[in-house]
């Protein structure tokens, strides 16, 4: 059976649906925020999650985002109250396995739990069989951006200097760092990954740095964190730029001295690491913003390796295909599923602002779903979920890899420039085409250190 945690923050429904799903035999946790959410997907193994749509603080949609992103296998199963076609696709089109309404139907819930079940062991199932010849992904492609990414792995591997790996999510930045290990003197060392996006704050430097039993009220008893596990091997720090500016500053001192100590420890313990560090973010931005401690970027800083996206290393998609069709090929099949020259076409026109992930999970997803062996345009289509025209049109471009902040503050200032370009400089005439006061306009222009000219 199945380990399902529920995130929901109303009681009443934490408790009917924990009932429900006891009686057919599994192991239910629970959480009434996003937060709480999200800390206990990190904490231990969940297969399924019932995640409500309006929450707290975070919202379910981008709670849903965070699963996703950082819990691939875990199948969502969204429920709301005030429920409607549009958050469905929504909800759908962000990866969510399932939509259900409130009051929640026994029959239905049960149902949809099973089939969720069901459709993760067989993607467990297909990933044990093809274990044997796949224990890793490995980079491929023989184009350009990546074999410059390849000789940038081979001169950094044989020094010790820290690295900064940059690229979109879903790149392949992870591969990038465990190639570095694999090369260097400390392949015999552990890789240990910390992944700063996915962990909530409170935790974060219980995670890095350990704990002392008694540290805190869920501290039963000692444990020892990345860093200390990392000893004479290579630390990967993902998302850095997520961490805050307070676990920067300890960071910056275990870098500095190779010293830390256990959250509510005293022994200071010294450590051999390696550090590789990786971002989706723009770090020089969020230094100008003050978000992020230049210091701390200078150090890890010393051989930056850039990831290309998808998009720009279209030559690779034809191995990158072959190689997930062959990890990803069904036992009954005696030759992996290929994709037509039409396929390839739709394939290449289509943006993949998921990457690599994305290009992963839509091969498996050909792999399960499409019963010819040659994939035609119409199912590369229809199994993408979206029309490559569509996703070209780059209205969101130049948001790509912003927060929401950093985009919602572009985009302003993109709107009232337009609109002083087209009356002239005029702050009222701006003013009133933008539907505020002059006065509020003033001042928004101050703030984002913006001046009318004619």
């Amino acid at each position: 059976m199945s380990t399902i945690l529920i995130i929901d923050d109303e009681p009443g429904i934490r408790t009917v649906l924990s009932d429900i799903l006891v009686d057919e035999g599994h192991t239910v946790r629970s959480a009434e925020d996003g937060a709480q959410g999200l800390a206990e997907l990190a904490g231990g193994s969940v297969d399924i999650v019932f995640l409500d749509v309006w929450l707290p603080n975070m919202g379910g949609i981008d709670v849903l985002k965070r699963i996703r992103e950082h819990y691939p296998d875990v199948e969502v199963i969204m429920i709301s109250g005030h429920a409607n076609i549009s958050l469905a696709v929504q909800a759908t089109k962000n990866g969510a396995f399932d939509f259900l309404e409130k009051p929640l139907s026994l029959d239905r819930t049960i149902t949809v739990v099973r089939n969720a079940a069901a459709l993760k062991d067989l993607r467990r199932e297909n990933r044990t069989l093809k274990s044997t010849l796949f224990m890793d992904d490995r980079m491929v492609g023989s184009g350009p951006g990546i074999e410059a990414v390849r000789d940038l792995i081979a001169q950094a591997a044989a020094s010790d200097s820290r690295i900064l790996v940059l690229g979109e999510n879903g790149t392949g930045k992870e591969l990038v760092a465990r190639e570095v290990h694999a090369r260097s003197a400390r392949a015999e060392g552990p890789f240990v990954e910390l992944n700063c996006a996915a962990i909530p704050e409170s935790l974060i430097e219980s995670e890095l740095f350990g704990h002392e039993k008694g540290a805190f009220t869920s501290a039963v008893q000692r444990r020892r964190g990345k860093l200390e596990l990392a000893h004479r091997g290579t630390l990967f720090l993902d998302e850095i730029a997520d961490m805050s500016l307070v676990t920067q500053a300890k960071v910056l001192r275990v870098l500095q001295e190779m010293r830390f100590e256990r959250v509510g420890g005293e022994e200071s313990l010294s450590v051999d690491v390696r550090v590789i560090a990786a971002t989706n973010k723009d770090i020089t931005a969020l230094i100008a913003k003050g978000r992020f401690r230049e210091d701390l970027y200078f150090r890890i800083n010393v051989v930056p390796i850039r990831v290309p996206p998808l998009r720009e290393r279209k030559e690779d998609l034809p191995e990158l295909v072959a190689y997930f069709m062959a990890k990803f090929k069904p036992p009954a099949l005696q030759e992996p599923k290929t994709v037509s020259p039409e396929g390839m076409k739709v394939l290449a026109a289509y943006r993949w602002p998921g990457n690599i992930r994305e290009l992963k999970n839509f091969v498996e997803r050909v792999n399960i779903m499409a019963e010819e062996p040659v994939i035609t345009a119409a199912s590369v289509k229809s199994l993408l979920g979206a029309e490559p025209v569509a996703e070209s049109g780059g209205l969101l471009d130049p948001y790509r890899g912003m927060s929401l902040a950093d985009a919602r503050e572009a985009f302003e200032r993109d709107l009232i420039a337009a609109r002083l370009r087209e009356t002239g400089g005029n702050i009222s005439r701006a003013a009133e085409a933008l539907g505020v006061y002059a006065s509020n306009l003033h001042s928004k222009m101050k703030k984002l250190k913006m001046t009318a000219e004619k």
